[in-house]
């Protein structure tokens, strides 16, 4: 499970991830209680998010193609101290009482700017530090490492804005990035995975286009993430609404959800770090059994059921989450690595701004349990559809059978079906 902390240069890039990760989530919530404060306004502090994430959506394939030219590890050294600097920044105004809220807009758009190319380089980097043999396992380990602190970051946010301010947390999340840039400078290069960088030229960015739409395997693993991700990934509209609307139990029971949440996703991470491949069909089933879940927990009569199902929706969401970025990684030529995951990254987290608004429409007009069970309708359409057309691309048939007093379904050749037919 835990292979690729084998490797001194992961090790090192590993525990910089963990301190910094932490602070980041610490920042997260800072941000958006300062500018609650500041204004008294929710849409001011969705505005916030959406400055954040609005950088990614328009130049997030250019931060691809600048990937894929620069030396991964320089890149990552330039964009850590900014977001860095940013931080301290935000603290220092906020800490002498200057700050007002176009000070944080700002902040944001300039991690947002950062990410563009943090994003990709961080995504790829793994590959030169591990190779292809722990690719997998190191991808998920970054995702347990994100969700390990998603787990301790936002409770550690709470305790410090409540005893000492804002300004001490932001101040925590920009000295926090002071250890992944140790464990960049502590790296040997020697024995990174050597990666020929893309010289620079016109028309890469439709180069790298024009890859995946000829890669079905990078298509549509990238198509089923947009679907899951728009869809099937808007928690902060319906969790609340339950905790509020349906249940009645105030905020006490938003922050369990979330807390359960981040459990089962993990667990995802930890388990698909011990599978060690990337499968199609893993992908599938994971994102089948995380719409599922969630129509499931649409129709939830009681907290406590709706509560326990958050770990399991979790859990599969992260297990697509990871084995569509591992599987992406894999697949990828290393000169193209940068831009195929910039667009995967930008169909990922682009998806939550284009699907946030849709989700709440429904929820206004329907109800919450309808909004959530929709969503998972569609992701799970949208995966039981991917792996129709991939079979029939394939010329796969399904096969259902038992093996060992268990149920076994699996695609096999159409040659293979009818010889088995044929024998029976």
């Amino acid at each position: 499970m835990f292979s690729s902390l084998r490797v001194r240069n992961y090790r090192l890039f590993f525990v910089g991830q963990v301190v910094s990760n932490i602070g980041t989530w610490m920042q997260r919530i800072a941000q958006d209680w300062l500018v609650l404060s500041l204004t008294g306004s929710a849409t001011a502090v969705g505005v916030t998010t959406a400055l954040q994430f609005l950088p990614m959506l328009l130049f997030g394939l250019y931060g691809g193609v600048l990937v894929d030219r620069l030396p991964k590890r320089r890149a990552l050294l330039f964009t850590q101290s900014a977001m860095g600097a940013t931080g301290v920044a935000l603290a220092a105004l906020t800490l002498t009482g200057h700050v007002q809220v176009w000070h944080v807009y700002l902040a944001a758009v300039v991690v947002g700017l950062a990410t563009v190319v943090d994003n990709p380089a961080r995504q790829s980097f793994v590959s030169e530090m591990v190779g292809p043999d722990q690719l997998q396992n190191a991808v998920s380990l970054n995702s347990a490492n994100f969700q390990s602190a998603r787990l301790v970051g936002p409770a550690v946010a709470g305790v410090m804005i409540t005893g000492v301010g804002t300004g001490w947390a932001f101040l925590a999340n920009g000295l926090s990035f002071v250890a992944p840039l140790i464990g960049l400078m502590m790296m040997r290069a020697r024995e990174l995975y050597v990666v020929e960088r893309a010289p620079r030229a016109k028309g890469q960015l439709r180069e790298g286009l024009h890859y995946v739409a000829g890669r079905p395997e990078l298509i549509w693993t990238i198509v089923l993430a947009g679907f899951v991700s728009t869809f099937g990934f808007n928690f902060p509209v319906f969790l609340s609404a339950f905790a509020d609307d349906v249940f009645h139990a105030g905020a006490g029971s938003y922050s369990l959800f979330n807390t359960l949440m981040a459990v089962g996703s993990l667990a995802g991470a930890l388990l698909a770090a011990r599978r060690g491949t990337a499968r199609m069909r893993v992908l599938l089933a994971g994102a089948v059994a995380f719409g599922t879940l969630e129509i499931v927990a649409a129709i939830a009569p009681s907290l406590w059921l709706f509560a326990l199902l958050m770990v399991p929706i979790g859990m599969f969401g992260m297990t697509v989450n990871v084995t569509a970025n591992s599987s992406i990684q894999m697949s990828t030529d290393p000169a193209m690595r940068g831009r195929v995951m910039a667009l995967y990254m930008m169909v990922f987290m682009g998806g939550a701004p284009v699907g946030a608004p849709i989700a709440g429409w429904v929820t206004d007009a329907y109800g919450v349990r309808a909004g959530l069970a929709s969503g998972g309708a569609i992701a799970a359409a949208a995966a039981v559809t991917i792996g129709l057309v991939l079979a029939r691309v394939g010329n796969l048939r399904l096969s259902v059978g038992w093996n060992r007093g268990h149920p076994h379904v699996r695609f096999v050749p159409r040659e293979a079906q009818e010889q088995l037919a044929a024998a029976a």
